[in-house]
Parts: structure tokens; C-alpha cells; sequence
């Protein structure tokens, strides 16, 4: 019982950082586009799906506006379940 309660907490801080971190990336355009799927799809992500995503913001800005905006596919290695859903979140 303590056991889940502390991981609840784990997971809701790990949501918050990441959630900061979609709004404070450096350009507005990212930001706009990072923050707001953050607001919508992260509180209900799992703890897989939330280190997917952790991983995702390891990429650079230009990268990641490339990919979202259509400009370019994102390579193999760095396609995942929530880089494929936050596209289409933006569409």
C-alpha cells in the first residue's frame, strides 16, 4: 500500500517536471506545440509512456519542429508510440 502511494507521488512529480519542461524548451513554437500535448495527454500517461516521452525532449527544437510540422520523418531510432500521437495531436 505505501509502496503505490509512493510510486503515485513518483509518477505525479516525473508528470509535473515533464510538463514544465514541454513549456520552458527555449522557442515559443516548441513550446506552444510541446506545452499544450503535455497539459492534454500527460496526466493520463503510464510510466512507460512517460519515459518515452522524457526520452522525446531529449531532441533538439529544430528536430522536433521538423518532425511535428511534416518537414521531416523522424528516423527509426527515434519514432515512438507518443512521437507518433503527439503528430497527431497536432494535426
Amino acid at each position: 500500500m505505501a509502496q503505490d502511494k509512493k510510486q503515485d507521488n513518483s509518477l505525479e512529480n516525473m508528470r509535473k517536471k515533464l510538463i514544465f519542461r514541454s513549456w520552458h524548451r527555449g522557442t515559443r513554437e516548441i513550446d506552444l506545440l510541446l506545452g499544450r500535448f503535455a497539459d492534454a495527454h500527460l496526466p493520463d500517461f503510464d510510466a512507460a509512456e512517460l519515459k518515452e516521452y522524457d526520452e522525446l525532449l531529449h531532441n533538439s527544437d529544430p528536430d522536433l519542429y521538423n518532425w511535428l510540422t511534416g518537414k521531416e520523418n523522424p528516423p527509426a531510432n527515434r519514432d515512438s508510440s507518443v512521437l507518433q500521437k503527439l503528430i497527431k495531436f497536432h494535426k
